[in-house]
């Protein structure tokens, strides 16, 4: 069984509320590497949204999912059953 790399999560990363609603962002890369950026957010019903591309700087990531939260608002983040959601 393969391990699975150990990450080095942003300073962003974390509880993310907007209007009575909770998700978890979760910006991160493999530790000790120059890699990209990757973000995720998780809702309260354990929807994962994932971006397809990373990102330049963990700054750049946060950005993208606050400027993401003010345009389609932070139900977005909520997918059908069984679905996961990818930006």
């Amino acid at each position: 069984m393969a391990k699975e790399p150990k990450l080095e999560h942003s300073d962003f990363s974390g509880e993310f509320e907007d209007d009575g609603i909770t998700v978890l962002v979760d910006i991160h890369r493999p530790a000790g590497s120059e890699d990209g950026w990757t973000l995720e957010v998780i809702s309260q019903e354990d929807d994962v949204t994932t971006w397809e591309d990373t990102f330049e700087t963990d700054k750049d990531a946060w950005e993208e999912f606050l400027a993401t939260t003010e345009r389609d608002g932070i139900r977005s983040f909520f997918g059908e059953e069984d679905e996961e959601s990818v930006h």
